[in-house]
């Protein structure tokens, strides 16, 4: 059937070009629209109760995860030159497009009791105008004075301040939040650098921007790198500049196609599916060198004294299609598997990562199968300077020693794998599954280093949020003093944790209102009873106060958002540490199981959401949903092998090779502290389907030689396939090993992770597969 097929490419070859080329012009269409995805990773089904819960709260309360920060230490904000200028800071962000709200120091509220009309007013604690060193000395005492403010706006026990800006969530999901954020960089950098004061940045925000922006960068640098170090080995390899370009070619056809798929589809370029260009050139570079390694190898074997040049290139390039043909499809659809089984999870993110890296992979195999053979017709024969890799002194060297080893040395090659399996297993024992929301960033980086500065000083910024379901309307109104003063209890029990801030809460709002109501005396800033609630009742209210200019204060616009209009639903917002997946599930465990002492589950529901909360559940989704997709890759894989040998021996022999490498890189993660998250489970199945192709050449190759020499031992028949495939499968290695080790210099974890944890699979792939598969072989097939 693959002479067929081979007769008809060759015979077609005019017209399957200009279909490639109609097809790429398509996809290139698709590519140049193709756009960056600025929203936060969907990791979650939208049928998850805690994805539908986060946005059950959203359309309440509003997003949770846009207050961008900006912190300073200084003991010198209050003199008169600096806060003033820090003040004008505040307003110049403001004016900032997209900028909705900026809660800082000068823009602090105190509310100021009007017997008179028996009210509460709210007065700006520093006037909106040049301030006096006098007149700042009283204004900031008075400041400090209101605990509301401690540990929200400021840390007393280092003169450190936090400024936060609120953006507006429409723009944080648009291309627009670079501009936005790099606009609120630049003004506030100006002020640090007029009084030589570090600014410290962070927030949900900043990092989402940041990592969008790594996103396109890396992509970019990694796609030209991966194509010059693939023309640089293939130079090296082929020392032809026409093998060499014909092979960046397949791959750049690849690339664009891989673009075009992303937009035709409706998807965006994300963390993940960022990487896949690159990948898309370090896997189809090992189809060009397994297609001309063999129109090499086929031009060589034929007699030019029986053959005119032309008949010899045609039968040389039959040989190749007919030959490698069945080998790059098998090889391809086992890599296509390890990716595309990605797209049977629930996850959003994963499914769009799968399904476009498994379309693309076999799209590779069919551009490769239409493009290649046409090209190489169209060019001349190749010279001997072309074939000299063939007879590589040094590699066939290590052919010939590889060929012992397998041969003489087979106690001794399964006693070494087997003392080194048990010393992986037993590291696996050691693998620890964590993840940080801000994991895949390296501690060096300023972003990472901002962010554990706001945990030192204001025990984090990422988001938290408890909502109390009272189950009725104008519920809070019911037993308001018991109410209250559970939320109180839960929020003082939540600051006892040394991971979480103080939470706000409309509780915090009352607390604020009664200090005001004895007259500013601090020690007042308590749950209110029942005799205070008679005179605070407003705050219940949908109404707000206004302060002296007639605008709702920032006092009163965030206590209004603690509370829906129904008065049924209470907000307790917490900001926290980055404590990763492991510690998370039992800090909230814990809260859980005091706010069921606090609050009647008959009364009350209690839900926890907000962002920490989505990617716990998401981050223990993805890991759940990459282990499954191991397994159906690894059943999948099986069942191609099966089909394509016909052999439960073959199939043994070609499974266990693949899952030495698997089990040995298991166990180096666990020697060497590497937890099991999101990037690090997913190279298992990315390296099973690319590993198994070597596994596949090889054995196809030992299948063929069995078809032509049928008389040969089993023993003769693996020495031959060795020396035959050897060459190819060792530069392909390299090829893929080096293309891999590339995202080793990214700077997200996650994608280094999947750059030396998959090199070193593939470098372990390929040493059982010369050493280990050739050795089983040789004891399970006799005949």
């Amino acid at each position: 059937m693959w002479e067929k097929i081979a007769r008809f490419i060759l015979r077609s070859r005019w017209m399957l070009l200009i279909l490639l080329l109609a097809l790429t012009g398509l996809m290139g269409y698709h590519a140049s629209k193709v756009q960056m995805s600025y929203e936060f990773a969907r990791a979650i089904p939208t049928d998850n109760p805690k994805y539908q819960a986060y946005q059950a709260f959203r359309s309440q309360f509003g997003e949770d995860g846009n207050l961008m920060a900006i912190g300073i230490t200084t003991d010198k904000l209050f003199q008169a030159d600096v806060f003033n200028d820090y003040a004008a800071l505040a307003k110049q962000i403001k004016g900032v497009n997209a900028v909705e709200d900026v809660l800082s120091v000068p823009a602090a509220t105190n509310l100021v009791k009007d017997t008179t009309n028996e009210k509460l007013n709210g007065v700006p604690v520093f006037p909106g105008r040049q301030l006096t060193q006098p007149e700042l000395d009283s204004m900031a005492k008075l400041f400090y004075s209101l605990p509301f403010y401690q540990g929200l706006l400021f840390d007393p026990t280092s003169n450190t301040y936090m400024m936060g800006i609120r953006i507006n969530k429409d723009v944080l999901n648009s291309k627009g939040r670079n501009k936005v954020v790099t606009e609120i960089v630049a003004i506030a950098d100006a002020f640090g650098k007029k009084h030589n004061l570090e600014m410290h940045y962070s927030g949900l925000p900043l990092i989402r921007t940041n990592l969008a922006t790594k996103v396109a960068s890396e992509m970019q640098w990694f796609l030209l790198g991966s194509l010059i170090l693939s023309a640089i080995i293939l130079l090296i390899f082929f020392r032809s500049f026409s093998a060499t370009l014909m092979s960046l070619a397949v791959v750049i056809i690849g690339v664009i196609w891989c673009m075009g798929t992303i937009e035709w589809m409706g998807y965006k370029i994300t963390l993940l599916t960022g990487v896949i260009p690159p990948l898309i050139v370090v896997i189809g570079i090992p189809n060009c060198i397994y297609f001309l390694n063999k129109y090499h190898t086929a031009y060589n074997d034929i007699n030019s004294e029986v053959f005119t040049n032309e008949s010899r290139k045609r039968v040389a390039l039959t040989a190749m299609i007919s030959r490698m043909g069945v080998v790059t499809l098998f090889c391809n659809i086992a890599a296509a598997i390890g990716f595309a089984v990605f797209g049977l999870t629930k996850s959003a993110v994963l499914k769009e990562f799968g399904i476009v890296a498994g379309f693309n992979i076999m799209a590779l195999f069919f551009i490769s199968i239409m493009f290649i053979p046409a090209v190489l017709s169209l060019l001349p024969d190749p010279k001997k300077r072309h074939t000299k890799y063939l007879e590589n002194k040094w590699l066939l060297a290590i052919l010939d020693s590889l060929e012992r080893w397998s041969s003489n040395h087979k106690k001794l090659i399964y006693g070494v794998t087997a003392i080194i399996l048990l010393a992986s297993v037993a590291g696996m024992f050691r693998l620890k599954s964590v993840g940080f929301i801000v994991d895949d960033l390296p501690k060096t980086d300023k972003i990472y280093k901002d962010l554990k500065y706001f945990e030192e000083h204001f025990r984090g910024v990422m988001p938290l949020e408890i909502v109390i379901d009272t189950k009725q309307k104008q519920g809070l109104r019911r037993s308001p003093v018991q109410t209250f003063a559970r939320i109180d209890s839960l929020s003082q029990f939540i600051t006892a944790q040394p991971e979480m801030a103080r939470p706000l809460s409309i509780v915090e709002g009352l607390k604020f209102a009664r200090q005001a109501y004895y007259n500013g005396d601090s020690s007042a800033y308590k749950a209110p009873n029942e005799a205070d609630l008679l005179f605070l009742s407003q705050y219940l209210s949908a109404k707000a106060s206004a302060d002296s200019s007639g605008k709702s204060n920032n006092f009163n616009r965030v206590v209004a958002s603690f509370m829906d209009s129904n008065r049924r639903l209470a907000r307790i917002s917490v900001s926290m540490k980055d404590v990763g997946s492991k510690r998370l599930p039992e800090l909230i465990s814990t809260i859980e199981d005091r706010s069921r002492q606090l609050f009647d589950t008959s009364k009350y529901h209690v839900e926890f959401t907000g962002t920490s909360i989505t990617f716990l559940e998401g981050s223990a989704f993805i890991i759940n949903g990459l282990k499954e997709s191991i397994m159906w890759a690894f059943l999948l894989i099986a069942l191609c092998m099966l089909y394509l040998f016909r052999s439960f021996k073959i199939l043994i022999c070609s499974l266990i090779p693949n899952i030495i490498p698997l089990i040995i890189t298991a166990g180096v993660m666990g020697w060497a502290g590497v937890a099991i998250k999101p990037s690090t489970v997913l190279v298992f199945s990315v390296a099973l389907g690319i590993a198994i192709d070597i596994t596949i050449r090889f054995l196809v190759n030992y299948k063929q030689e069995l078809s032509i020499n049928s008389k040969k031992t089993s023993h003769e028949l693996v020495i031959d396939t060795i020396h035959k495939t050897g060459i190819s499968i060792i530069y392909t290695s390299l090829v893929l090993i080096a293309g891999f080790v590339i995202f080793c210099f990214s700077g997200f974890g996650g994608t280094q992770a999947l750059g030396w944890l998959t090199s070193l699979t593939l470098i372990l792939a390929t040493l059982t597969n010369l050493i280990f598969l050739p050795a089983l072989l040789m004891t399970m097939i006799k005949k």
